[in-house]
């Protein structure tokens, strides 16, 4: 079960991959969908009344089961069209159920823990009265207080805590971060993101990548301070957005827009590094995996996930989030020193192999459906 987002994003490429991969070893799955695409023909109202309860989820997905009887519900974006009604729909037939974190939204309206371009947590374990206050989702008192609201009640009615039988994290600092909101321990497994094997080329590396969206939590602003040709030589940037306004007419950096995977794999397999400056906490970012299975080291900020994810000095280099200034001596030292990116390359590719692959992702999502079984059972 998915709610898919308008704009493609990462967990849009998770969710088909893991239906692949489900695929790939003789798993029948089927899939229930809803489009943001729907929001544009529907009133405030009835928007707003979906977020919280989805009547249309609850029918047709009641339906679904008891058509196919399958063994497990895979859950990922609920927001805004699916709702957490699907979570009572299934605990009516006693399937089991897992659902996968992909961001905050259980903690936070707006699902990044960002604030005024700083990483705020006021309301985690709490009420998110103060959310509202500040009107944190799109700058809105009115969409703020329906998100904070369907937090509150379905907290209320235990349907976080009862009606899923094992939550997946994607790494050790979500899972510790939903056991401070309230999620218990024992439900929350952790499996990571995985990409597709391509293989590393032999191509000569040179340059600095940037690869997603071109947005404020990314850090677009940061880099394009950051940079500078003459001690960093050439930035390609493959994505878009509202930042991009800052990355204009800016020597040697390459503005390529948005681009097919082939063409994003390409450009990790010639790249000296890939740069994430985001200042929000990443949860498990698509691009570092792909960069990872490319040999690609990783420049990223020192803040959540990232501190884990990339090994400073091992599989890339932490500069400290939000700094423009780090990041460009970061950036110089990665330029002087090709040899040292090139081991950190490797040990990249290291990682991924030994962490992210399609054989070991499998393992992983096999025990957490079987773990969900046995507890739906109980």
């Amino acid at each position: 079960m998915h709610n898919a987002y308008q704009q493609k994003g990462g967990e849009d490429s998770v969710v088909a991959n893991e239906i692949a991969l489900l695929r790939k070893h003789g798993h029948e799955v089927e899939l229930y969908f809803r489009h943001n695409d729907e929001i544009v023909n529907q009133s405030k109202l009835s928007l707003l009344t979906q977020t919280v309860w989805s009547k249309k989820t609850h029918t047709e997905f009641l339906s679904l089961l008891k058509k196919i009887n399958p063994d497990i519900i895979h859950v990922h974006n609920t927001f805004p069209l699916i709702s957490a009604s699907l979570y009572w729909a299934a605990q009516t037939l006693n399937v089991p159920l897992v659902q996968t974190l992909h961001n905050f939204r259980l903690l936070c309206p707006q699902a990044t823990f960002l604030r005024n371009g700083r990483v705020c947590e006021d309301c985690v374990g709490h009420i998110p009265w103060r959310g509202v206050i500040r009107r944190c989702y799109r700058g809105s008192f009115a969409q703020t207080a329906v998100l904070s609201g369907m937090l509150t009640i379905h907290r209320s009615m235990g349907t976080y805590k009862n009606k899923i039988d094992r939550y997946i994290a994607l790494n050790e600092f979500c899972k510790n971060k939903y056991i401070q909101g309230g999620i218990p321990a024992q439900k929350i497994m952790i499996k990571p993101n995985f990409v597709d094997d391509v293989g590393v080329g032999l191509e000569q590396r040179s340059g600095f990548l940037y690869v997603g969206r071109l947005s404020p939590e990314k850090g677009a602003r940061i880099f394009a301070d950051a940079f500078n040709a003459k001690q960093h030589g050439h930035l390609a940037v493959i994505g878009a957005g509202e930042e991009s306004i800052y990355l204009t007419d800016i020597e040697q950096l390459d503005l390529r827009g948005p681009q097919l995977p082939q063409n994003v794999r390409a450009a990790m397999r010639t790249s000296l590094a890939l740069v994430l400056p985001s200042i929000c906490y990443e949860n498990m970012p698509m691009t570092l995996v792909e960069a990872y299975s490319s040999g690609l080291p990783v420049i990223a900020s020192r803040l959540g996930p990232l501190c884990d994810l990339v090994e400073d000095g091992y599989t890339g280099l932490l500069f400290n989030a939000g700094d423009a200034a780090d990041l460009a001596d970061k950036m110089a030292w990665a330029y002087s020193n090709p040899e040292a990116m090139a081991q950190m390359g490797r040990n990249a590719r290291a990682k991924y192999l030994a962490e992210y692959t399609e054989d070991k992702n499998y393992e992983i999502l096999m025990n957490i459906y079987n773990e969900a079984i046995a507890a739906c059972l109980k």
